[in-house]
């Protein structure tokens, strides 16, 4: 298995939309967030390849294997970085098994119209598990820290499904949850359907407010926080809701370019939460 470790980490992070939040921590806590990072995209690479599912859930098994070891004291190769992270902050062993746990759900078998229930237990473990983790680097305290992971750990996860569902379609997975799908009278889960269902707007549009209400509430909790500690979750969530508004004033309706939050924003947005 491919293990990275520092600089690698940081290389991986370079295209993510959570690089300018991460380039403002103070170095050490940079560093332990590209080392989170590159796990994830190293866990997700697996659940994702074109391997068949028992294989995939096979290379789980072995990152399993690489978590029990490094809290056993027992580094493998590559896993130095990570290991030092672990001490340094605190992190925990279940944060990282539930981030395993959930990509597993993508590893084992493609997702098609979930209950609302398996949605959001999917998104705990692939999305408020590392915010569990992330929080923790950010040194805020436990109660904040906890809450802050919950809802905008959603918030951005639900975000990524709206973005991606064409791309998701194309392999097979089919995010939005079978309530949605109700809601919008859509009475197939056929991929090819539901995208070119005229009524798609209406389901999404159940997932974009349950995404809006988990935004509400973080930045809810992060007013209530030291500006210091919270400046990269305020620019995580700051970048994924303008995303969020972008892909509703776009419209579910084909074509539905990707949606992209420029450059010149990207930087407004770091700025602002950098330094105000």
């Amino acid at each position: 298995m491919n293990v990275q470790g520092q600089p690698q980490a940081a290389n991986r992070a370079g295209g993510s939309s959570f690089y300018l939040a991460m380039r403002i921590l103070k170095r050490e806590q940079r560093e332990a967030m590209f080392e989170i990072y590159s796990f994830c995209r190293q866990v997700d690479d697996i659940a994702d390849s074109d391997a068949l599912h028992p294989q995939r859930v096979a290379g789980l098994s072995e990152w399993r294997k690489n978590i029990d070891a490094l809290y056993s004291g027992s580094n493998g190769p590559g896993l130095d970085g990570l290991a030092k992270t672990i001490v340094r902050f605190d992190l925990r062993k279940a944060d990282f098994l539930a981030v395993i746990d959930g990509v597993e759900m993508d590893a084992r078998a493609d997702i098609c119209a979930p209950s609302m229930d398996e949605l959001d237990l999917y998104c705990d473990r692939v999305a408020s598990a590392v915010g569990r983790l992330s929080v923790r680097i950010f040194g805020m305290s436990e109660t904040e820290g906890q809450s802050l992971a919950y809802h905008l750990g959603r918030a951005l996860q639900l975000t990524n499904i709206l973005r991606d569902i064409d791309e998701d379609a194309e392999v097979g997975r089919l995010y939005l949850p079978r309530e949605a799908l109700q809601f919008a009278n859509i009475e197939t889960t056929d991929l090819a359907s539901v995208l070119s269902n005229p009524r798609l707007g209406t389901a999404c549009t159940f997932i974009v407010e349950r995404a809006r209400g988990h935004f509400t509430k973080a930045n809810e909790i992060m007013s209530g926080c030291s500006r210091q500690v919270v400046r990269a979750p305020r620019i995580m969530g700051a970048v994924y809701r303008q995303m969020l508004e972008d892909m509703v004033s776009r419209g579910w309706s084909r074509p539905r370019n990707r949606v992209r939050v420029n450059k010149s924003h990207l930087v407004w947005i770091a700025l602002r939460h950098a330094f105000v």
